[in-house]
């Protein structure tokens, strides 16, 4: 592990890094068996971590913090663990011999002089302007590779057990045959009857889920949003007509073109393509995709007169349609086709100036808003309620009873959707930003719990919640009495039904028009049982005909018995390696100085 940390230094550049300022008479942070653990390895991967974490966050991690997210520590095992291993190595005597490690040393493109072939001298110096010698790099290179090597042995003799994978391929892979069919209200064979009180109020009951309102947060709030005081602030008309100015190419276009170029290496080849389109041979598109490419290959988009160069006046004096060329372009002699005219376009001033100038204000808006914040904050400081901030700043007062899912009005904005789910009754204040540049501060003032609805307030969600339940339950019957007819042996053919057969599916597939439990109920039914599924409004009547193991001519199945035997095998491997690495850690006798390790993480202060 050591030498591919450095080496990932070194294809980076990172030279210079590690423990250097550390008293000399300090080399290492301890032992692992008879395995040193040197302070430069220590400090490289150490590095390499926090590097690798500021990577992931996308920010600089100060040591402090890396220290209370126990990156130090978790450095610290995984060295500790790597010189255990490298003391088992040496005790097993597991080694490489010298032209392994100069063959990989050679390999290595730091170390590589300005004619791409291995230096001494670069790798010399590279190697010295990152603490090391040659030896300890050539000793961490040969005890990465017999580690490597035990590691390979470890996890290479463990094979997949065999019943394992079949049972896992026999899950996966086996197979059913059915028939079904589809049973909807329009099926059923007499119409609901209307629901009485009692029906009314037993479904009332009996869903109460339904007919509940969510938690309701009564919450005031104060806010001020650019849009509400741009309109009262003067803009400078000069700076109006810069910002025009400023954005030109917006506002004002030339009259343009339409038009895809085919360009080629020379005069002679444009020409005889020219010849060949006059002649009737082919056509414009047929020369594109002789040369292996398509329109948007050629395609120039709407250019102006300037983006054409010397070929501009031809282009532009044509008419839609026309092939023009060979004309000269910046790549060489090409054939233009003028595909549409687009009219000059201009937008004045006049007609620009009220969005320009809105566009002003709200960023002088902002900057308002910015400004006035720390006095809001230093009045919240004081104690100010809500009330107070509106009294005497530009914050609007406001109130919603607010619920999740709830997002017009001030509830449009994500952060304050967030602080009215996260608040508290008695919360201090907090001044917070919002999306757009405002601002704004929020009070719990009561918390409803969810509260089930009276009935007279649900009249209408009532009856329909009773229909659809009574329609379900209707169907269900309907589709049962005529399950026990094809359980008896009955075709669904003769009962009216419109049988669909499905032959050979897997649990991983999906028939269209049954519900999401379809496939998970199917592969809990015994061959020849008839069983009614509920669907959403429906009913599905399945005879389960056939269950049949996986096909193991099948390359799919043969392809997923290969693939799960390895991921298998590669699972159990890293298991018994994980127990082989703790029990060597185990009986391996560790000894760190804590005064070592204190030295290199003042390095990192």
């Amino acid at each position: 592990m050591f030498v591919w940390i450095i080496l990932g230094f070194l294809f980076v550049g990172l030279v210079g890094f590690g423990a250097t300022g550390i008293s000399g008479n300090i080399r290492t942070i301890g032992t692992v068996g008879s395995k040193a653990v040197s302070v430069q390895h220590y400090s490289n991967a150490l590095t390499e971590q926090i590097r690798a974490f500021e990577a992931q966050i996308g920010q600089p991690l100060s040591f402090p913090l890396a220290q209370s997210l126990g990156l130090d520590r978790s450095v610290r095992a995984q060295v500790i663990q790597t010189r255990a291993l490298d003391n088992e190595v040496a005790a097993l005597g597991i080694s490489v011999g010298d032209a392994r490690v100069r063959d990989q040393i050679v390999q290595i493109g730091a170390f590589r002089g300005l004619d791409g072939a291995f230096s001494r001298d670069a790798y010399r110096e590279t190697l010295r302007r990152n603490g090391l010698s040659e030896g300890e790099f050539e000793t961490g290179l040969r005890e990465d590779t017999a580690r490597s090597l035990l590691q390979a042995a470890v996890l290479g003799g463990v094979p997949a057990p065999d019943a394992y994978v079949d049972a896992l391929i026999g899950y996966i892979g086996e197979r059913r045959s059915l028939v079904w069919a589809a049973l909807g209200s329009d099926a059923l064979a007499e119409p609901l009857p209307a629901p009485s009180d009692e029906d009314l109020l037993a479904h009332y009951l009996a869903n109460p889920e339904a007919f509940t309102a969510p938690e309701t947060r009564a919450i005031t709030y104060a806010w001020l949003r650019p849009e509400m005081i741009q309109d009262q602030l003067p803009v400078d008309e000069e700076a109006v007509a810069a910002l025009y100015q400023e954005r030109i190419s917006d506002y004002v276009q030339p009259e343009r073109r339409l038009v895809e170029r085919l360009v080629y290496l020379d005069d002679a080849a444009a020409t005889a393509a020219r010849a060949r389109l006059d002649a009737g041979e082919i056509d414009f598109d047929g020369l594109v995709a002789e040369r292996g490419l398509d329109l948007s290959a050629v395609d120039l988009g709407d250019v102006a007169l300037a983006d054409l160069g010397a070929a501009g006046e031809a282009v532009f004096a044509a008419v839609p349609g026309n092939v023009l060329g060979p004309l000269p372009s910046a790549l060489g002699p090409a054939l233009f086709r003028m595909n549409a005219i687009l009219g000059a376009e201009e937008i004045t001033f006049e007609e620009a100036a009220p969005d320009l100038r809105g566009e002003l204000a709200a960023a002088r808006a902002r900057r308002v808003i910015e400004d006035q914040s720390e006095t809001m904050i230093d009045l919240i400081a004081g104690g100010a309620s809500l009330e107070d901030l509106a009294a005497n700043t530009d914050l609007e007062l406001g109130r919603i009873d607010w619920q999740v899912g709830q997002s017009d009005g001030i509830a449009a904005y994500e952060t304050f959707r967030e602080a009215a789910a996260a608040v508290q009754a008695g919360a201090t204040l907090q001044l917070t930003p919002l999306s757009d540049g405002g601002v704004f501060a929020l009070r719990l003032d009561a918390l409803v719990p969810p509260t089930l609805r009276p009935i007279e307030e649900v009249g209408d969600d009532l009856r329909a919640g009773w229909t659809r339940s009574a329609t379900q339950a209707a169907i269900m019957a309907q589709a049962e009495a005529l399950r026990a007819q094809i359980a008896e042996g009955a075709e669904p053919a003769t009962l009216g039904l419109t049988a669909l057969s499905e032959v050979n599916l897997t649990r991983r597939d999906f028939v269209n028009g049954t519900p999401p439990s379809f496939m998970t109920e199917v592969f809990t039914m015994a061959e020849g049982e008839t069983r009614v599924i509920a669907g959403d409004g429906s009913a599905l009547i399945v005879r389960l005909d056939a269950i049949a193991p996986p096909d193991p001519t099948d390359p799919a199945i043969v392809a997923q018995r290969a693939m799960l035997a390895e991921q298998v095998a590669s699972g159990i491997g890293q298991d018994v390696y994980g127990i082989f690495a703790r029990d060597i850690l185990d009986r391996t006798e560790i000894k760190i100085n804590e005064a070592a390790v204190a030295a290199v993480h003042a390095q990192f202060q």
